[in-house]
């Protein structure tokens, strides 16, 4: 198994949409979760700006996540809001537990 990977999808969201960045997450929760994903987290700053943490098993999970038939659900969330998301992929050399 490879090193865990976390994933962090962000957007700008205006203030007045606030609400539906959190509906819009807690419906992606109700769903069945990709093999591999371990944790996911919703923050913001309280200025607009958003992102979705999502820790993954390794890279396989999210390469896997990618073929399936939906697309990734964290940009999908900002894009039907309207909001162009950035991703960041990045390797976890340590953690906590």
């Amino acid at each position: 198994m490879g090193k865990q990977i976390l994933t962090i999808t962000s957007a700008e969201v205006p203030a007045e949409r606030a609400g539906e960045v959190v509906s819009a997450y807690q419906a992606i929760l109700e769903q069945d979760f990709p093999d591999g994903l371990l944790h996911t987290h919703l923050v913001h700053d309280g200025r607009g700006n958003w992102a979705i943490h999502t820790l993954w098993r390794d890279q396989a999970a999210i390469d896997a996540m990618r073929t399936g038939p939906r697309p990734p659900a964290a940009p999908a969330l900002f894009r039907t809001l309207g909001a162009e998301p950035t991703l960041r992929i990045l390797t976890v050399e340590a953690a906590s537990t």
